[in-house]
């Protein structure tokens, strides 16, 4: 059977490489990532160690000029499309909303909600019948996030809105689009957020009593991608211990 290949934004560390890890068995990666070059050198590494054909590809999503630059060397590297993970996301470090500044939201709202607007509707124009889409959305979008970031779980909030309209566009296409909204996990991207402990501290109050791993997020996403979700569109699936 050939194997498939999935773009994943955001794939350098946390759920992103967790997501390349687990596809690369079955999967042709090719695999963004903006800064973090050891992160996205060692996550290549290990997809192609199973048996990956893996390409890397720098782009500053903030930027919403380097999204077609990134598929210009996706075309060039691999053509058609079968998958695609809307991960890449940004947080600022915790304030409340009337002390943000407006370069603040302005990237908050450039990485977080232009950009995968842009990088999906560059993705649909490559796929055909079966293509699959997940956007990486965050139980903020659902709680708020007051007095920390209502900017990020904002952004969120429109993917969120944009996935059910975009799954509704596409289905008769036969592409579907859903959505994660992962709860308190353990990723790098709190501690970006001025909270390194955050995890360690919200955890336990978390009804299963622990936080989840970005493996947990990952395996959700590839069922959301796989034929197992065949007839899942316009769904947000919570992968958060039941917070």
């Amino acid at each position: 059977m050939p194997r498939k290949t999935m773009l994943i934004t955001g794939a350098s560390s946390g759920i992103g490489a967790a997501t390349a890890r687990l596809a690369a068995s079955d999967h042709d990666l090719a695999l963004h990532f903006n800064a973090n070059w050891d992160g996205i050198e060692e996550v290549a590494a290990e997809c192609r160690a199973q048996g990956a054909r893996v390409t890397t590809h720098r782009a500053d999503l903030a930027d919403p000029d380097c999204v077609p630059v990134l598929f210009e060397e996706f075309d060039a590297e691999h053509g058609r499309l079968d998958a695609l993970v809307n991960n890449a996301g940004v947080v600022d470090e915790a304030a409340r909303v009337a002390d943000f500044t407006p370069d603040r939201v302005a990237r908050m709202v450039a990485i977080n909600l232009t950009s995968p607007m842009l990088v999906a509707g560059a993705a649909v124009r490559r796929m055909g019948e079966g293509g699959a889409i997940v956007n990486v959305s965050s139980a903020a979008a659902k709680h708020g996030s007051a007095g920390q970031y209502v900017d990020y779980a904002a952004t969120k909030g429109g993917l969120e809105v944009f996935s059910k309209g975009l799954a509704q566009e596409v289905a008769a296409q036969g592409i579907r689009v859903n959505a994660v909204r992962p709860g308190i996990i353990a990723t790098p991207i709190h501690g970006k957020g001025g909270q390194p402990d955050r995890v360690d501290r919200l955890g336990p109050t978390v009804p299963m009593g622990r936080e989840g791993s970005a493996e947990e997020v990952a395996r959700a996403i590839l069922w959301l991608l796989s034929d197992h979700a065949s007839y899942v569109t316009d769904t947000v699936l919570d992968v958060s211990g039941g917070r």
